[in-house]
């Protein structure tokens, strides 16, 4: 199976001509079906269209960011995220992503985003089976639901679900129970960004990934980022960037 049709979804005719430009360049057999520059838009097209073999897709749009198309329709085809803002790389692999470009989008880092697929897909001979197996490579399904812990003479262990937030503390990671314990975790939080599951966990910020029922109040805070009071430590206050505070927002309310 070979990387034919692509559909772009992208609201800015500058960054769509310069992917345009780019795909024939890298691509020049591979036919561009449709620019698609709204959610609403994009979700029709989907739905009257048969299925791209993938998608390069814009974070943020006109009528808001492109995650909501996946709410809207099922959508089976791999996809590139591009964006301006680096802060929804970890929402962005909720989904069928294989890769998250910054703009303006350079030429060899999407040629090494598309060799990805191409890699892949000549690995498995059936096309359902190529498409599913690479939905389960780029977007594993199963996350971390349990830590070993160093406990007295041996270990024990503790459960995602029962972490209120992990934060760092003098260089060491910590989790903060729902018990009000506190353990170290050998983990950095970049590597429990991506072992945990985004539907639940958000990191806040440099210091803090927070369990979404850890959240007892939000307050909004100056030039338009948010504070945020946790549960355990009514004293503890967590900031999220005025970048990150929409998201923030749309994670809690979904």
């Amino acid at each position: 199976m070979k990387l034919n049709k692509i559909l772009i979804i992208e609201d800015e005719k500058p960054n769509a001509d310069r992917l345009k430009r780019l795909i024939v360049k890298l691509r020049p057999n591979v036919e561009i079906l449709s620019v698609e520059d709204s959610i609403t838009s994009a979700v029709h097209w989907l739905e009257n269209n048969s299925t791209p073999d993938m998608i390069l897709m814009d974070v943020r749009l006109a009528d808001g960011l492109s995650f909501e198309i996946f709410n809207k329709f099922e959508v089976r085809s791999p996809v590139i995220f591009t964006t301006a803002y680096d802060e929804y790389a970890v929402q962005a692999f909720k989904y069928n992503s294989i890769d998250y470009l910054l703009k303006p989008v350079e030429e060899e880092e999407l040629d090494i985003a598309l060799r990805r697929y191409e890699t892949f897909i000549e690995t498995v001979p059936f096309v359902g089976a190529a498409i599913e197996g690479l939905l389960n490579y780029i977007q594993p399904k199963d996350y971390r639901k349990r830590f070993l812990i160093a406990h007295r003479d041996g270990y024990k262990t503790v459960l995602s679900e029962d972490i209120l937030y992990f934060y760092t503390e003098l260089g060491i990671s910590k989790a903060m129970l729902t018990t009000g314990i506190v353990e170290n975790v050998p983990q950095t939080l970049e590597e429990l960004e991506k072992q945990l599951d985004p539907k639940f966990f958000f990191r806040a910020n440099r210091q803090f990934i927070i369990h979404i029922n850890s959240v007892k109040q939000i307050f909004n805070h100056f030039n338009g980022k948010l504070k945020l009071e946790l549960r355990k430590q009514p004293d503890l206050e967590v900031i999220v960037s005025r970048e990150k505070a929409s998201v923030f927002k749309s994670w809690m309310d979904y």
